[in-house]
């Protein structure tokens, strides 16, 4: 929007050229988004304490050192979309189709996650597994018709590392679709409960969703690294960079100790534009890999509940999902969230790597 405003003047000086350039309204899609956390979130902590004085409720068979957080502000996840938004809107060229539909997708699912986090703090219980689940189902069947609609790609699956190798299975990408972001939506929504801890994994998979984008938009590097090339795709490195300085801005107020946690406003929306970007991007497998943190989170929480009803009330873990389980052992929590850090890390580089296997 601004962007292709700010290069007409292109005539007038050389500078307004770098609008024109997906890497320079990256930067400032970041920018911009992190500076309007570090400017609004401060007012944004103050109106929750007056509006919502009791804050986030704390599970008590937790770890004790959870008790100190009790009462903290627990949207901060509607500013994190707010700015991501406006950024993401401000730098994008032209109508991109693929940004728009990753902004239903944030919108979405952070309506479905404030109205649990809402619950939360007026009654102290959130919405039903069920209801949470038929609701996110639903925002699901409306983004899968959105694609189809603006003639995206959902009938070929592609297979990772063989360049052009898809099979075409037609409505059956529904289920596919379906089982992303969902998968994705609540694995990162559970791997949101230490302070930081699910903020520097988005991150990097944020980062590594951009890489890719910048190269499947560009025809002579997708080209070169053997990848399916994608008219247009480029524009969701102004999402993915929009998202990364939001994160960052938050984290400055998430850090231990917490001032303002996301909640499932936060968690659910940007797990879920995770997983419709690679939708877009065809990429499916690159999520799995990026995102292995969040996946071994999920796995720990079905296992436990698995073990737990088969053998009748013992538990695998001592406490599940995996980093509080770790924390129940006696870690420390800002070693825990560090070295889970380092291990998502580890897969967003692994990710990255796929990039030269074809």
């Amino acid at each position: 929007m601004l962007s292709d405003y700010l290069s007409n003047f292109r005539e007038f000086h050389f500078f307004f050229n770098l609008f024109n350039y997906i890497s320079f309204r990256a930067g400032l899609s970041l920018v911009s988004s992190f500076v309007l956390i570090l400017i609004f979130m401060p007012y944004w902590i103050k109106a929750q304490k007056k509006l919502f004085p009791l804050g986030q409720p704390i599970r008590s068979d937790g770890p004790s050192s959870h008790l100190s957080k009790k009462g903290t502000p627990t949207l901060g996840g509607v500013l994190i979309i707010a700015c991501l938004s406006l950024s993401t809107i401000l730098w994008t060229s032209s109508f991109s189709k693929f940004n728009y539909l990753l902004l239903l997708t944030i919108f979405l699912f952070g309506l479905i996650g404030f109205y649990d986090d809402l619950k939360k703090i007026r009654t102290r219980v959130g919405i039903n597994s069920k209801t949470k689940f038929l609701l996110q189902i639903f925002s699901t069947i409306i983004i899968y018709f959105t694609i189809k609609f603006l003639n995206f790609d959902i009938s070929n699956f592609y297979i990772p590392f063989f360049k052009d190798t898809f099979f075409e299975i037609g409505f059956l990408y529904f289920f596919i679709v379906v089982f992303i972001i969902l998968g994705s939506t609540n694995a990162t929504n559970l791997t949101d409960g230490l302070d930081g801890l699910v903020s520097m994994p988005l991150i990097f998979v944020f980062l590594t969703f951009a890489v890719f984008a910048y190269i499947i938009g560009n025809i002579n590097f997708s080209d070169y690294l053997l990848l399916n090339y994608i008219r247009g795709s480029g524009e969701i490195v102004i999402f993915c960079t929009a998202a990364i300085g939001a994160l960052l801005g938050f984290l400055w107020f998430n850090s231990s100790p917490a001032e303002v946690f996301m909640g499932d406003t936060g968690s659910q929306s940007l797990g879920a534009t995770l997983a419709v970007s690679s939708i877009l991007l065809k990429q499916e497998f690159v999520l799995a890999i990026a995102g292995g943190l969040f996946v071994i989170e999920a796995l720990s929480v079905m296992i436990q509940v698995f073990y737990f009803k088969t053998t009748k009330g013992k538990r695998f873990f001592l406490m599940a999902p995996l980093h509080h389980h770790f924390e129940k052992r006696g870690l420390s929590e800002q070693k825990v969230v560090i070295r889970f850090w380092i291990i998502s890390f580890l897969f967003c580089l692994l990710a990255l790597s796929l990039l030269k296997i074809r």
